[in-house]
């Protein structure tokens, strides 16, 4: 087949979105070409004046079984996959008086909207569609004389065809790969709600799909391509916010917020106001307080020099005052729920400043999937939605942590959660005050952590050490007791850890040598 340029005459429309619909088929109408239609896609074009040929007339079968089945015809399909110079193909089409379609025009039914909006099995059943993914592919493999659309954002460049005459060659394979990419997306969205439906972690066939939000500059690195694509969960952060101003995201940017604004959910707003500032995908900084002003400059006191550059996630609605002193230094992004215009207005003096606003948080109880590529593979694992709120802290030492160290001690124990593995938190007054991250060994993350908090102290012109009176959380066990003493050392009071190494018994008495305070959660946040 040469790249010759194919003329519309008979278009079959069968849409559940009906957004530009109409123009599109008036322009069609004014280009000579017959439409065919099913359904409601239908009669709202008949509403609207247009000539429209029911599906049922083309193929001698009304709609039937709840309109599971209308389109499912040789008259449809023959249609469709017709080669147009393959002359045993025009002897079989002359034979069953079938006719050739020229142009597919479908949206599917909203199977993962249904699924979003929480609607029962039942309901997401019966919007799974079956004759809308088979005229597609059947469209989308004979190309070369057929395009398909699956998006409305095609439509303006199927008028521009039609104006010029046709579809040229080209345009017809490029709607043809993105019509194959929209059904596999389609299929996996209904695959995975299938397992998850079943409960089953490990389904012997696996797909994730998602669907294009922007091509970014590049990756990583500059030489390295990139996109960022949103996939059918429903989950507040980079995929939901709405970016009021600012240069566009790079690929760190947007791996950044999103570490970010999910640690930041794991503080309830409805109790006090929280600040995550996160560089290079770990928090240098974490705060609670009475405002996010104050939350904002306590863990900013944490690692200013980390800051510079960083992300700032905020678990409330950013207010003015919050604004003024975060745009003080250099910030990448500001993500939270929402920001009020005077606020809105004080970081838009900021014009490379991205500001984003989610819509709301979270969940950070929520189930879902994470997904990382390794060589000729996929890991897919349950997000970690375990919360220390809902776990059963057991104190092992001889001294339990009074209240005032319990809260920090959660407190920190929620942040080291957020933390790249091996990790080590130092918190005091719900703040952070050295976080040690990414160590091949946990003495190393704690003697990082520790020294972290020496620089802050002489950067606040402190005589003594912040970690002196702090607590101090681990991601996961002590493996020895070599950890737990560099923490002792620095001045920790009590610590939170999962427990479960084969030397707890000796953890645990280095700690009552000490006369420190140590539980355990019973739950590890490894994250890597």
């Amino acid at each position: 087949m040469t790249s010759s340029t194919r003329r519309i005459e008979r278009a079959l429309i069968s849409v559940s979105d009906k957004t530009g619909l109409m123009d599109l088929a008036r322009a069609l109408s004014a280009a000579g070409a017959e439409i065919v239609s099913t359904g409601g896609t239908a009669k709202a074009i008949a509403d609207a004046g247009i000539a429209v040929v029911d599906v049922s007339q083309l193929t001698g079968f009304p709609e039937m079984m709840d309109g599971r089945v209308k389109t499912l015809h040789p008259k449809v399909h023959g249609g469709l996959l017709a080669i147009r110079d393959n002359s045993e193909h025009a002897n079989a089409m002359a034979a069953h008086g079938i006719k050739p379609i020229d142009l597919l025009v479908v949206s599917l039914y909203p199977f993962e909207a249904t699924v979003a909006k929480g609607a029962n099995f039942e309901d997401c059943i019966e919007n799974i569609d079956i004759g809308g993914p088979a005229m597609i592919r059947a469209a989308a493999k004979n190309h070369d004389d057929v395009a398909v659309i699956v998006d409305a954002e095609d439509y303006p460049g199927l008028l521009d065809a039609l104006k010029a005459g046709g579809t040229t060659l080209d345009f017809r394979r490029k709607l043809a790969a993105k019509a194959y990419a929209r059904t596999a997306a389609y299929d996996a969205a209904i695959s995975n709600w299938f397992a998850e439906q079943l409960g089953d972690p490990a389904p012997a066939w696996r797909a994730f799909g998602g669907k294009l939000a922007e091509a970014l500059r590049y990756g990583e690195n500059p030489h390295q391509n990139a996109a960022f694509y949103r996939s059918p969960e429903r989950r507040f952060g980079v995929a939901t916010a709405r970016q009021v101003q600012g240069k566009q995201l790079s690929y760190n940017n947007i791996n950044d917020t999103d570490a970010a604004y999910e640690c930041v959910a794991e503080f309830d707003p409805a109790r006090s106001a929280a600040c995550v500032i996160v560089k290079h995908a770990n928090p240098c900084g974490v705060a609670e307080g009475a405002s996010l002003e104050q939350a904002y400059c306590k863990a900013l006191a944490c690692d200013s020099t980390s800051a510079f550059g960083g992300i700032v996630a905020l678990n409330r609605t950013l207010d003015a005052e919050a604004a003024r002193i975060i745009t003080e230094i250099f910030t990448e992004v500001i993500v939270a729920p929402d920001a009020t215009d005077e606020a809105i207005a004080i970081v838009g003096a900021k014009k490379n400043l991205r500001l984003l606003l989610a819509g709301g948080l979270p969940d950070p109880r929520a189930p879902g999937l994470l997904v990382k590529s390794v060589a000729g593979g996929l890991l897919v694992q349950s997000r970690d939605n375990a919360v220390a709120d809902d776990m059963t802290i057991q104190p092992v030492t001889k001294r339990a942590p009074t209240d005032e160290e319990m809260r920090d001690l959660v407190f920190a124990f929620r942040v080291a959660k957020h933390v790249k593995s091996n990790t080590i938190v130092y918190a005091k007054d719900r703040a952070t005050i050295g976080i040690g991250a990414g160590q091949m060994s946990r003495i190393d993350s704690a003697r990082i952590a520790a020294r972290k908090a020496q620089d802050a102290a002489k950067e606040l012109g402190l005589a003594e050490p912040l970690t002196k009176g702090s607590v101090v959380a681990s991601d996961a066990f002590f493996p020895f007791a070599d950890g737990l003493l560099v923490a002792i050392e620095a001045g920790a009071t009590a610590v939170i850890q999962p427990g479960g190494s084969m030397r707890d018994d000796e953890v645990i008495k280095a700690a009552d040598d000490a006369g420190i305070a140590m539980v355990f959660t019973g739950t590890r946040h490894f994250r890597h």
